[in-house]
C-alpha cells in the first residue's frame, strides 16, 4: 500500500537517515568552549555552531544539528497498527475460506450419503425383482410352451382347410353326378 500526501512525506522524514557528521571529539570541543560540566536542564542538547576562535591555525569541529524529524515512535505505531489490520484481515479472509471449505466438505458428505441411501434401497429393490422373476420364471416358460403349441395348431388348422377345400373341389362334382342320377330315377319310376 503506497502513503500519499502529507503521509508519505512523513515517511520519507522518518526513512532519511542523516549523513554521520565527521568524527568529532565531543569532549574535547566542550573543553575548549568551557561547557563541561554545565548543562542546564532547559538547553538542547544540540546548540548552534560556533565559529571557532583564532588559536593559532588549530582547527575545531563544529557541532553537527539534526534535522528535525517526525515523531518516530508515533510513525511506528501508526505502522504497527495498520500491518496488524492488513494481517488480521488476511488471516480474517483465510480462515472464512477454511470455514467455506469446511461447510462444503459437509455438504458433500451428507449428499454421499443420501446417494448411498439411494443406492441400497435401488439394490434393494433390484434383488426383489429378482426373485419376483425368478418365482415367475416357470410360468413364463409355461406360456412359451402354449405359445408354440399353438401354433403348431394353427399351422394343422391350415393345412385342415387346405385339405378340405381339395376335398370340397373333388367331391362336389361326384355329388352333382350323383344328384343328377338320382332325380333321374325318381322320374323314371313315376
Amino acid at each position: 500500500m503506497a502513503a500519499t500526501g502529507q503521509e508519505a512525506a512523513a515517511l520519507d522524514g522518518a526513512v532519511r537517515v542523516p549523513a554521520p557528521p565527521a568524527v568529532l571529539d565531543l569532549k574535547r570541543g566542550a573543553e575548549q568552549r568551557g561547557d563541561v560540566g554545565h548543562d542546564a536542564p532547559g538547553e538542547n542538547a544540540v546548540s548552534a555552531p560556533r565559529r571557532p576562535a583564532d588559536d593559532g591555525g588549530v582547527e575545531t569541529a563544529e557541532e553537527a544539528t539534526e534535522p528535525v524529524q517526525p515523531d518516530i515512535d508515533e510513525l511506528c505505531r501508526d505502522m504497527f497498527d495498520k500491518m496488524a489490520v492488513f494481517l488480521q484481515g488476511e488471516l480474517t479472509a483465510t480462515c472464512e475460506d477454511y470455514k467455506l471449505l469446511e461447510n462444503m466438505n459437509k455438504l458433500t458428505s451428507l449428499k454421499y450419503m443420501e446417494m448411498k441411501d439411494i443406492s441400497i434401497n435401488i439394490s434393494r429393490n433390484l434383488q426383489d425383482l429378482n426373485q419376483k422373476y425368478a418365482s415367475l420364471q416357470p410360468y413364463l416358460d409355461q406360456i412359451n410352451q402354449i405359445e408354440e403349441q399353438v401354433t403348431a395348431l394353427e399351422q394343422a388348422a391350415y393345412k385342415l382347410d387346405t385339405y378340405s377345400k381339395k376335398l370340397d373341389g373333388t367331391v362336389r362334382p361326384s355329388i352333382a353326378l350323383r344328384s343328377c342320377s338320382t332325380y333321374e330315377i325318381r322320374l323314371g319310376q313315376v
